[in-house]
């Protein structure tokens, strides 16, 4: 596992090679998005640099590291297109001002604008924060902003718009590297909602064309993606923007895990179960299948209508726990600043955007601000500063035709619910080399390619582990993979339910199920349609390995149901993937029986590891786990009291503990 690690992610070598001081391996950055307090979108043309300073000055107190910025871009490259007879284009402007014939001129970048970013600059670096700049800044909180000239110009795909944009990003990259406050590029603020590209093909073009014109300016700065809501290669989704891509011509990935715009991560509070694993369900997704490292570039909960305060700081402190946790490197809140007092669009348009700051209009922080401090607080605890990553226990492969964001999110919190740590990939990537392969929720007649099939095959017969849940997905040689045969199967007429093996609890709904009648040839029986007991849940030997079938597609299921994930102590479908955790070689020092606590192990060294156990419920928890022989525990963050062969850990509702084991001498 550690070799796969190693070859398809690859994600700390990358960065470090690019600059070590920026989002470094096992740490985590707070940092946020930044439009002045005064003026929002219009602060570079009403510019009050001493207001900018007070902004400023307010969040490095607060324990803000970095800001990313945006010099919007009307604003930046006011260019006007002037008309002569009959509409015909005549001449680039700034208003009446000819453009000069100078780099500046012919770029069509304001002067002032960017000697008003220089003294930015400067402020950011007096306070001590690192900037990350959003080049490309044509859309904003619900806003179109693009110069006069070429308003009405889809920018994605005109060649006109793109050219500007050229100039734009190389002129002002090689006016502006000089500032030793920059620490990265950024392709733009969400340029994937500036225009309707055509074609995957189209968003690859405006990205290498954007990112190659940053590069020959200055190619010593990594380039960020910027963008969100981006999808897999995988054939089932009709999405132009996609992972690859990103992780091919930018450096660093991102998400923007809000979950009031995010699919499947909108249907429970943000501060249930599901929701505080979302931004980091999709951080890893994007960083295990780009092969880059990714960061949670925007967050937030979208306001009081949403959550109050208190609620809005449960939801930071578990998704920074839990970003840091799996090696996500750095956490940016949208935004600085409530922007209630502004009239200007598109703050009078939309309500949802003007009380999303960490700080209130009258500049007292929120809650949510004083959790960057007191993760800061704990930080400074960490033997050497660093987390190193947890170890990858299983490979979950996403297949065609299937919501893959679904099938990842809900394939991600069952595993961590089992205490099992997965890596995603596709299947059309190499398959890597693992003692575990998650299939899960395959979806349609090709979902996967036959000679990747066979290669899976090959794998179990060595001695891998495979497990697979089905929807109406369709592989050959079933019958001999699986020891089990279907005798026919419909669509569902009804709800059905299952029984585990050796359970007592309640049964558990098949969601999606449709109505298999299957019989085992060679397999075994884990689990039964409760009202037909046809086999539902089984395991077949295969070669030296094993293979585990489920009859329907639970992974997908769980993450469209409003009412899945939330509860873990009340639905145990993730005793599925305990079941299957426990028949392979995890090499862990900790087991946590309890669903709500997320368990990561970090290795230091041959002799040292740290733990760190995240309590994702509501309520306070006390759990044990035995001690193994060899070793001695100590508390880094939170109460950890020896108990003759157990370990007692205290961890209050929605925080987190952090133990190191050294081997005893």
């Amino acid at each position: 596992m550690n070799s796969w690690r190693d070859e398809t992610q690859g994600s700390g070598d990358q960065l470090k090679t690019i600059d070590p001081t920026l989002f470094p391996e096992g740490r985590l950055s707070l940092g946020c998005n930044y439009w002045a307090s005064h003026a929002g979108t219009a602060m570079w043309r009403n510019w009050q640099p001493e207001g900018v300073r007070d902004d400023l000055e307010t969040l490095a107190r607060h324990g803000v590291k970095w800001l990313r910025v945006f010099p919007l871009w009307p604003d930046f490259q006011p260019i006007m297109l002037l008309r002569g007879q009959f509409g015909k284009p005549q001449e680039f402007r700034h208003g009446e001002i000819p453009l000069a014939d100078d780099p500046l001129g012919r770029s069509g970048l304001s002067a002032v604008m960017l000697e008003r970013f220089q003294v930015f600059c400067k402020i950011a670096e007096q306070c001590g924060l690192k900037l990350v700049v959003g080049l490309i800044t044509g859309w904003m909180s619900g806003r179109l902003f693009v110069p006069q000239a070429l308003e009405g110009f889809n920018p994605i795909s005109d060649p006109r718009s793109i050219a500007w944009q050229v100039r734009f990003v190389k002129e002002f990259v090689n006016f502006m590297k000089g500032e030793t406050a920059i620490v990265a590029w950024d392709l733009g603020n969400e340029c994937n909602c500036m225009g309707e590209a055509a074609s995957s093909e189209d968003t690859y073009v405006w990205t290498a064309t954007i990112a190659n014109a940053i590069r020959v300016s200055d190619p010593h700065r990594p380039l960020i993606s910027g963008m969100h809501s981006l999808s897999t290669r995988l054939r089932g989704h009709d999405n132009k923007w996609l992972i690859e891509d990103q992780a091919e011509l930018t450096d660093i990935l991102t998400t923007h895990p809000y979950p009031y715009w995010v699919r499947h991560a909108d249907l429970g509070h943000v501060n249930d179960f599901r929701t505080t694993f979302h931004a980091t369900a999709e951080s890893c997704l994007y960083r295990d299948i780009g092969g880059k490292p990714c960061i949670a570039e925007e967050i937030g909960t979208m306001g009081p209508m949403i959550s109050r305060d208190d609620t809005t700081a449960q939801f930071a402190r578990l998704s920074m726990w839990s970003l840091w946790a799996n090696d996500c490197r750095a956490f940016s809140w949208w935004c600085a600043h409530d922007q209630t007092e502004l009239v200007e669009a598109p703050y009078d348009w939309n309500g949802i955007e003007v009380e999303l700051g960490l700080l209130r209009s009258d500049k007292s922080p929120k809650p949510v601000l004083e959790e960057f401090q007191r993760f800061h607080d704990v930080m400074s605890r960490i033997p050497n500063g660093t987390l190193p990553p947890p170890h990858a226990e299983a490979c979950c492969i996403l297949t065609h035709d299937q919501d893959d964001w679904a099938a990842a999110y809900g394939a991600f919190i069952l595993a961590k619910q089992a205490k099992l740590e997965i890596r995603f990939s596709t299947i059309e990537a190499a398959i890597p080399k693992a003692q575990l392969y998650l299939l899960p929720s395959l979806t349609g007649p090709s979902c996967v390619p036959k000679r990747k099939w066979l290669e899976l095959l090959d794998e179990v017969r060595e001695g891998a582990t495979l497990y697979v849940s089905f929807g109406n997905g369709i592989v050959p040689h079933f019958s001999e993979a699986f020891g089990a045969e279907i005798v026919s199967r419909a669509r569902a007429t009804r709800s059905m339910t299952m029984i585990l093996k050796g359970d007592t609890q309640a049964p558990l709904a098949m969601l999606g199920a449709e109505d298999i009648r299957l019989e085992l040839t060679s397999g075994e029986g884990l689990g039964w349609c409760e009202d037909t007991r046809a086999p539902i849940f089984w395991r077949n030997q295969f070669g030296l390995g094993t293979i585990y079938g489920l009859a329907f597609p639970l992974e997908v299921e769980l993450s469209r149901n409003a009412g899945s994930l939330r509860d873990p102590q009340v639905e145990t479908y993730w005793k599925l993937y305990a079941s299957i955790a426990a028949a392979i070689q995890t090499n862990r020092l900790v087991y946590v029986d309890d669903p709500a606590i997320a368990v990561t192990e970090h290795p230091c060294d041959a002799k040292t590891r740290l733990v760190v156990l995240i309590n994702h419920g509501r309520t306070d928890r006390v759990v044990t786990a035995p001690k193994r022989e060899g070793w001695r525990f100590e508390s880094v963050y939170g109460e950890i009291v020896g108990n003759g062969e157990r370990v007692e850990i205290k961890i209050p509702a929605m925080d987190a503990a952090i133990m190191q084991a050294r081997v005893t001498e």
